[in-house]
């Protein structure tokens, strides 16, 4: 079996190729999350687990992790965005794989937190952006998580320090400790290198589970890696093949793509 950074890379591969065919899909933002999508399904999920995406604006790295798993088709995964296919830019539920429609940033913790109290004896994960962190409804669904002790529900926020235009850290410098925001609100929190460090380990009995995992939005690609506007834009041509160069692990000598 291909490990984990062998199975990123060709995951960013064929968004790359997807890429191509639409104008735009958050391909920065898929980026910077596709190692903890990647290592919710194939190392922490078990028979009966579920998985939520909250930040919707992700969900092709989550398609293209459900094809590598053959829970997709290619053929599904190739209509995604096109007026014949299945799969849109969001998640919706009722698509093999999905268990919520989201993309309405805020909602997708609550629906998490409804599904770890229907059911404690299995788990739910839930991957949040540290932009829908600034939804009031997000912190309320972190409130009653804690109040109900929902130690089966885990959680990783991908914090690439960026919402759409701007950095968190400039823009919103309050947001920052995260971490302990998270732990005054009563549950477990761990920060960890989402890019590089093993995603295994948080267990508790009683508390919610964060796992800030601190990322790049672009992860991979040298001229998207904390460039804003690849949370929208496709790349171009010229950009595509270059960044297919890039994680063929070919050095290339070019002008920089311009910001």
């Amino acid at each position: 079996m291909p490990t984990a950074p062998e199975r990123c890379k060709a995951h960013r591969r064929r968004i790359l190729e997807l890429s191509q065919r639409v104008q735009a899909l958050h391909i920065g933002g898929a980026f910077s999350c596709i190692e903890i999508v990647d290592a919710i399904y194939y190392e922490l999920m078990r028979e009966g687990d579920t998985f939520l995406m909250s930040k919707g604006h992700g969900a092709i790295a989550q398609y293209v992790v459900l094809e590598s798993l053959a829970v997709l088709s290619k053929e599904q995964v190739d209509g995604y965005c096109t007026k014949d296919g299945i799969l849109g830019c969001h998640p919706d539920k009722g698509n093999p794989g999905i268990v919520a429609s989201t993309g309405a940033l805020g909602h997708g913790l609550a629906m998490a937190v409804g599904m770890a109290y229907a059911n404690r004896s299995k788990t739910v994960y839930c991957l949040l952006s540290d932009g829908e962190c600034q939804e009031g409804s997000t912190w309320e669904a972190v409130m009653v998580a804690a109040n109900m002790q929902l130690g089966n529900l885990v959680c990783f926020m991908d914090n690439n320090d960026m919402n759409s235009s701007d950095r968190l850290s400039e823009k919103h410098p309050a947001f920052y400790p995260v971490k302990d925001k998270f732990l005054a609100f009563g549950w477990d929190a761990y920060e960890i290198d989402g890019h590089a460090q093993r995603m295994t380990g948080f267990i508790s009995s009683k508390r919610p589970i964060m796992v800030v995992c601190k990322t790049t939005k672009g992860q991979g690609v040298s001229f998207m890696e904390g460039v804003a506007m690849w949370h929208y834009r496709s790349p171009n041509l010229e950009e595509y093949q270059r960044a297919v160069l890039e994680l063929a692990d070919i050095v290339v000598s070019v002008a920089p793509v311009p910001e």
